[in-house]
């Protein structure tokens, strides 16, 4: 394969790791070829230590065993009016059958990788999302790190510190500008102190596509064809291409990319219905959402944005953030803990007091689980809370003289981690840290 690239390369640096049960789709799902329209451009980040020596893997942290598999695959959807982008994350783990010749066999969706290379790779995605993939860019550890420090640098953000000892993460809150391995390390986390596995990490990915794509449209490196072909020839060596992808189409590509507005770009992960599906000989996989992932190549199929869907993310009365099955709670009265139980908490009802307290119940909790504190007040609208330091990891509701209305919940892992999204909720809004 020829090595080229454009800014496109960024979504492909990000990261660099028969049986029988549910599949990624199901099986008489159209295949490849269906008509879609606009391009359509499979993006992967190979996770493969050949060629490394020993200093390069303490340095780019990755001394693990590689698997010489898919770690990261993005599908970039440019509609035919070069005028939209959507970018799926596909998750590593996804269960897939490979079209492969003789009897059925099934996996997660990067061992296609190991099996076949980018040609077997291309086919599962094809097979499993009903798309035709027009281009292929592939890049691993060092391909990353060289073209994140050929940028000058990337900018990624965190709400609260991230530490992950498997990838040498460790940045604290804010926005930093980092080098090539720095962020190498942001993109591959997945055992994260907060909001650990896959999804999470795919979000951050994601995030630094879009600050990458922000930062080369600023800088003028996609503001032309001459421009964007030299940024191709700057990238050169970082990226590699299938023989159907040549220096025209990576530049067409990133110019298109270039005049985008950041609403005007999309990223969504794959919809999973089964986060932990187990399966002899393969382990651990991830089982999409059959329905909201039909509808999400549907529309990719049609040219037809992909955010505000409600097939692809249907809208719940009351979203949150948090999955009520892992908040504890203490409350005073014995109906209201059974209406929380009922809606999906862990409740125990407690002595009632002497003497309520005029007004709403009160919630009195450790100011650390402040998210969990917004999970239970949406469930109890008008509820007071109260963040009280040195308070252990079970919330208290101490119910008032005021008519509790308990509401019931909807917590979507999807929603949480990998909803259709614009980039512009996605960029780091304050002035970066080195």
């Amino acid at each position: 394969m020829r090595r080229l690239t454009v800014a496109l390369t960024l979504l492909a640096t990000l990261a660099a790791g028969a049986p029988t049960g549910a599949l990624a789709l199901p099986a008489e799902r159209d295949t490849a070829g269906s008509g879609s329209r606009g391009t359509n451009v499979l993006v992967v980040g190979v996770d493969s230590r050949a060629g490394l020596s020993a200093a390069e893997k303490r340095r780019l942290h990755v001394g693990g065993q590689g698997c010489n598999c898919t770690d990261v695959m993005m599908l970039l959807h440019l509609s035919a009016d070069s005028r939209r982008a959507s970018i799926v994350s596909i998750p590593r783990d996804s269960y897939v059958q490979y079209p492969l010749p003789g009897p059925p066999r099934f996996g997660k969706i990067n061992g296609a990788y190991a099996i076949g290379g980018g040609p077997l790779t291309v086919r599962t995605v094809e097979q499993v999302t009903g798309l035709h993939v027009d281009h292929y860019l592939e890049t691993g550890f060092t391909g990353f790190e060289q073209t994140i420090d050929n940028l000058g640098g990337a900018t990624v953000c965190t709400d609260e510190p991230l530490h992950d000892e498997n990838s040498g993460l460790d940045i604290t809150a804010g926005v930093h500008h980092t080098d090539g391995n720095r962020t190498l390390r942001y993109v591959r986390a997945r055992h994260v102190n907060t909001r650990p596995g896959d999804l999470g990490r795919v979000r951050r990915q994601q995030r630094t596509v879009t600050n990458l794509l922000a930062r080369l449209t600023a800088r003028g490196a996609l503001s032309g064809p001459a421009a964007t072909f030299r940024t191709v020839r700057t990238l050169l060596k970082t990226v590699r291409t299938d023989a159907a992808t040549d220096v025209h189409d990576l530049v067409r590509i990133g110019w298109a990319l270039g005049r985008l507005r950041a609403d005007r770009t999309e990223f969504a992960t794959v919809p999973i219905r089964l986060f932990d599906h187990r399966v002899p000989g393969v382990g651990s996989t991830l089982v999409w959402h059959e329905a909201r992932s039909a509808a999400l190549w549907d529309a990719l199929a049609d040219d037809r944005p992909i955010t505000g869907d409600p097939r692809i993310q249907p809208v719940p009365e009351t979203p949150v953030d948090t999955n009520p099955a892992g908040i504890a709670l203490r409350v005073d009265d014995p109906a209201v803990a059974g209406a929380l139980t009922r809606g999906g908490f862990r409740a125990t009802a407690g002595p009632a007091p002497a003497v309520r307290p005029a007004g709403p119940p009160v919630i009195t909790y450790a100011p650390a689980l402040k998210t969990d504190a917004a999970t239970l007040a949406a469930a109890l609208p008008g509820a007071r809370l109260n963040p009280a330091p040195g308070h252990d990891h079970t919330f208290d509701v101490a119910v008032g003289t005021t008519p509790v209305e308990v509401r019931t919940v909807t917590w979507d892992r999807n929603k949480a981690d990998g909803a259709p999204v614009t980039a512009d909720t996605l960029r780091c809004v304050s002035h970066p840290r080195r």
